[in-house]
């Protein structure tokens, strides 16, 4: 997917401005609380999803306007395309002038990649980020994760439920059984999807860390199964049943999974500078759009907003002149890395407005 222009109307602080990005590198740069991430976040609501700042629809219309507008002409499925969202009390969507259900609609239509400061987290946090990470990716390839998902978390509520419950009434065990059997059934596919994702993740995102790194790091990704070591899920949930009635939770499934990110085979949470770790962060979002591409034969639009801070100067260079055959839109606040960007374009905000 390429964008050639977008048109933004009482959205978040701008009144009204139009971009017509290059279809390579588009920097927008500017001052803190000036638009930059504004027009970052208007091209990501194509996708379909939410706002990537967790914004309700409510906060992203301009202050004193009943609704805003956002309108965009993109190349995709080797055709020009228009796509219109409305916001007001919720979103609306139209593609090609056709009015869509919902926003949902316009997923696989508009793809797009992003990473945000809030992004970070996936490599300093705990496990819950990554295999947050992890789901939301399978899911944008594979929509039927999503049911599969949805599953094993229900399944889950009931163990749980019935976990708490087994004390008071302990005929409940065979009920429990029941659910383990449903568990490990669902828990395996989750894994087999998840490890299956990673293994096509790896090669690319070793590939964008070495370029970040001049080939003097190397970068790892791998899926860990708590106590894997104590054999296949139905075996752990047996094994680990009475201690889980204790403790009133299920201690074991995908639930509980990790994802261990390392540098030079070392921890990146534990051990690696906040310029290694944006890096990585970096490097999973790159490799996440790469993924996509080769799922859906659609290059998407990769958005990096606040992604210089940290880094050193080569590995700013990487991001500006090295990432090539895709469209990409950077935010900064230092305009002396416009002038080592070699070919693109660059955008002033300044109060929602552009600065020529």
């Amino acid at each position: 997917m390429t964008v050639n222009r977008i048109e933004y109307k009482d959205f978040r602080n701008i009144a009204l401005l139009t971009m017509e990005p290059s279809d390579g590198v588009n920097i927008v740069y500017g001052e803190n609380a000036q638009g930059k991430t504004n027009l970052l976040e208007g091209i990501w609501l194509f996708s379909g999803m939410r706002s990537f700042r967790g914004a309700k629809d409510a906060e992203l219309i301009r202050f004193g306007s009943e609704f805003g507008r956002l309108k965009m002409s993109f190349e995709a499925g080797g055709r020009e395309q228009k796509a219109e969202i409305t916001v007001s009390v919720k979103r609306k969507a139209k593609l090609n002038g056709v009015e869509l259900p919902s926003c949902a609609g316009l997923i696989g239509k508009c793809s797009a990649v992003v990473f945000s400061p809030s992004f970070l987290s996936i490599v300093k946090n705990g496990p819950e980020e990554r295999r947050k990470f992890l789901d939301a990716a399978v899911c944008q390839i594979k929509p039927a994760y999503a049911n599969l998902l949805a599953e094993y978390n229900r399944l889950l509520k009931q163990r749980n439920s019935l976990l708490k419950d087994i004390p008071i009434e302990p005929s409940l065990l065979d009920m429990l059984d029941v659910i383990d059997e449903r568990m490990t059934d669902a828990g395996e596919r989750l894994v087999t999807e998840r490890k299956s994702y990673i293994e096509e993740l790896l090669p690319s995102v070793r590939r964008i860390y070495d370029g970040f790194s001049g080939g003097s790091e190397e970068m790892d990704v791998c899926y860990v199964e708590k106590e894997a070591e104590n054999g296949p899920i139905a075996e752990r949930l047996k094994a680990n049943r009475k201690q889980d009635i204790i403790n009133k939770t299920t201690s074991v499934g995908p639930h509980r999974d990790d994802v261990d990110i390392k540098i030079n085979g070392i921890s990146a949470r534990s051990f690696g500078s906040q310029g290694q770790q944006r890096s990585c962060a970096i490097a999973l979002k790159m490799g996440e759009a790469e993924v996509m591409k080769n799922f859906t034969g659609e290059q998407p639009v990769v958005l990096l907003d606040d992604v210089m801070s940290e880094l050193d100067a080569n590995r700013q260079d990487f991001i500006l002149n090295h990432i090539i055959d895709r469209q990409v839109f950077i935010t900064c606040c230092e305009p002396s890395t416009v002038l080592r960007l070699c070919a693109g374009k660059t955008f002033h905000i300044e109060k929602g407005n552009l600065i020529q």
